[in-house]
């Protein structure tokens, strides 16, 4: 590098070579005591001040401050003031906070992705599972034949367990596209075969009253599962516990079969499956929820949501044809 000597005013005697700040110039004293930074020096000569500029030739350095302009002081994490960093901190603020608050944007947005990914593939499903009910039940010919070939039933209730065993317990299957949609929707169309059966053997009238009822139930608790402070993720022990009675009633009920005996089974159905669906929901919705689902399992999750649905239309159809019997 050529020593060179800069002339005109806005220059200290010694400075050697193109140097862009003072503290880069071996020949520059250092800052006295008390400022920790040179500009704060009331004796300190302002680099690029006056009229003059540097000598010919002079190229400043990259990052280098314009002609006429004093180096800005650093906020001590790198960022100039009145400029931002990394997640839009400006001076003076915090740099932790403000990466968990860009970790929390960064969170919730992929969340609400998920949210509505779930709630896409969820609709599909109960669109595929109405409009086979509704084909059964207004179109004589394919309700007969199903009549005629009980056999089906049994085949599609046999698929609906092998592939919910297969989604809940291989993570590769319900996790890798396109398998998981693939045994999804095979799933969704086998359990919509075992409603819309079940249904033509009920009235339209009875099964369409069912259909609005669940909506409605549906639709009131998943508003009520994203308003509520109250977290119901921590209840699956006793959620457990409760399918578990209902489990062990079902089996009695089958034994001493009468007409109280299944409206109170199919209400405490409704009503076990009312409270999955405000669990499911929140584990979906995650944020300030005790547990929540992999934005992964999306699939586990639109499942999940599903089957809730459908087991609250099942008990909801035994209500209204065990009291109409």
């Amino acid at each position: 590098m050529t020593t060179w000597q800069a002339p005109g005013a806005g220059f200290y005697p010694g400075q050697q070579g193109p140097y862009p700040y003072p503290q880069q110039n071996p020949g520059y004293p250092p800052p006295q005591e008390g400022y920790p930074y040179p500009q704060q020096n009331p004796g300190y000569p302002p680099p690029y001040s006056g009229g003059n500029p540097p000598g010919p030739g002079f190229i400043p350095p990259p990052g280098a401050p314009p002609y006429g302009e004093a180096p800005p002081i650093s906020s001590g994490f790198g960022v100039p003031p009145g400029q931002s960093g990394m997640y839009g901190s400006g001076y003076g603020e915090d740099p932790l906070q403000d990466e968990i608050k860009g970790f929390e944007f960064n969170d919730k947005t992929i969340r609400n992705g998920f949210i509505r990914k779930v709630y896409s593939i969820l609709m599909c499903q109960l669109l595929i599972t109405l409009g086979m009910i509704t084909w059964f039940l207004y179109h004589q010919p394919t309700q007969l034949w199903v009549r005629r070939h009980t056999e089906l039933f049994w085949v599609a209730f046999a698929i609906t367990i092998v592939l919910i065993i297969c989604m809940a317990c291989c993570t590769n299957v319900r996790r890798k596209a396109p398998m998981n949609f693939i045994f999804l929707f095979l799933f969704t169309f086998a359990e919509a075969f075992l409603l819309a059966t079940a249904s033509s053997t009920y009235h339209s009238e009875e099964v369409m009253l069912a259909v609005g009822i669940t909506a409605a139930i549906c639709l009131g608790l998943t508003l009520f599962a994203f308003q509520t402070k109250i977290d119901f993720t921590g209840l699956h022990s006793v959620l457990f516990v409760a399918v578990l009675v209902l489990l062990i009633f079902g089996i009695i009920a089958m034994i001493w079969p009468g007409k109280i005996m299944t409206l109170v089974y199919a209400s405490l159905g409704a009503l076990i499956f009312s409270f999955y669906l405000i669990y499911d929901t929140q584990m979906m919705i995650g944020g300030k929820h005790k547990y929540s689902v992999s934005p992964e399992e999306y699939i586990f999750a639109a499942l999940s949501l599903y089957l809730d649905v459908v087991n609250i239309f099942i008990y909801i159809l035994t209500i209204i044809g065990a009291s109409r019997d």
